[in-house]
Formats: C-alpha cells, sequence, structure tokens
C-alpha cells in the first residue's frame, strides 16, 4: 500500500470519451503523468485545463477538492497518476499543469514536480517528494542520486531498462530501498518516470 509517502500508482487507459466523473480527494498530492492522448480537467475551485502527452499536471487536495477527469480526445489516454501523502494535512487544495517536452529531458533525469524550493521548474507539491521523468535511447544511461534512507520507485512506460543491475519491462514498477543512487540503462528506446519519496 506504502513505499515511503508513495502511496498510488495508477497506470491507467481511458477510451475515447469516457473518464471519472466528479468525485472527493483531500490530503493528497496527485501528479499525473500523460504518456498518451490527453486528459481535461475540472474541478470544484473552477480550475479547467487538458493535458496533452508529454505533459504534467498537480492537484494538491488539501482540506478537500472535487474533481473530473475526461478523455475527450477521439484516441485512448494513457497516464501514470501517482499519489504522494502531504507533509501536512489540511491548506487550500490548487491545481496546475505544465508541458515537459520529451526532447528537455533527452538521456537526463528532469524535475517534474517537486516539494523542495529549489526545484524552481518543476510543478510544485506539498510533499517531501520529487518526481522525476526521462527518454533514453537504446544504450543510454541516466542517474539519480537517491541516498539510502529515501524510498524509490519507477515505472517505464515503454521500453526494457535495468536498473542497478535489474531487468524491468515496460509498465513493470521497480522499487528501490537502501540505495545511494538508481541507476538506469535502456536495453530499447524508453520512456520512464521516477518517484524520490520521504
Amino acid at each position: 500500500m506504502n513505499h515511503g509517502s508513495l502511496r498510488v500508482w495508477n497506470d491507467d487507459e481511458i477510451a475515447p470519451n469516457t473518464g471519472f466523473p466528479a468525485h472527493p480527494h483531500a490530503n493528497m498530492e496527485i501528479i499525473t503523468f500523460v504518456r498518451e492522448g490527453a486528459i481535461t480537467h475540472q474541478d470544484s475551485l473552477g480550475n479547467k485545463g487538458r493535458t496533452e502527452a508529454g505533459d504534467v499536471q498537480v492537484m494538491s487536495a488539501g482540506s478537500g477538492i472535487r474533481h473530473s477527469e475526461y478523455n475527450l480526445e477521439p484516441v485512448t489516454t494513457r497516464i501514470f497518476q501517482i499519489w504522494i501523502e502531504p507533509t501536512q494535512e489540511g491548506g487550500q487544495p490548487c491545481w496546475g499543469a505544465k508541458p515537459f517536452p520529451k526532447a528537455d529531458r533527452s538521456g537526463k533525469f528532469v524535475t517534474i514536480a517537486s516539494g523542495f524550493k529549489a526545484d524552481n521548474d518543476a510543478l510544485p507539491i506539498r510533499a517531501d517528494a520529487r518526481v522525476l521523468a526521462t527518454t533514453l535511447k537504446a544504450g543510454e544511461t541516466a542517474e539519480y542520486a537517491l541516498g539510502e534512507t529515501r524510498y524509490g520507485y519507477l515505472v517505464p512506460a515503454v521500453g526494457s531498462i535495468e536498473v542497478n543491475g535489474v531487468r524491468a519491462n515496460a509498465r513493470d514498477g521497480v522499487a528501490v530501498q537502501k540505495e545511494a543512487s538508481v541507476k538506469v540503462t535502456a536495453l530499447e528506446d524508453t520512456e520512464l518516470v521516477l518517484v524520490d519519496a520521504a
């Protein structure tokens, strides 16, 4: 159920013109990484936005928010939706989205959502955590300094990889603990998401 403060990692496929009707959340940081297609968000604060492949949206549920998410596209939408427990309960809920072009994260980890102030370019979350993404061509390697007291969890959206010597295929989840760093080698062209959590 939990890997550190990482609570849920959903791997969702949403058929055209379907989705999740309005429902409530509270006290959770919810990061949506769109792998294919697009998702349209609407919430009780009046926020509305369309997040497409390569883009990321973040919702801090805080003291409580209702939202809906629909695939209004003619193609199947595929997302990773990551739930991370916040460092404090309550607070004003908020939502935001941002593009993270694949070319900008080619061959290296790029922070896409973070609870650390130094990560200026990332979407902010209220958690002792960081969400990163990279695209690697076959044979390329990327490394991230995790720290032995942290919890890492990563999933390749496509392609097969080797993580600290362990093979993983597309959509496999890899839990990492008691490792100073995470070294990922692409066995095939890949795109992957990594969570660093307390």
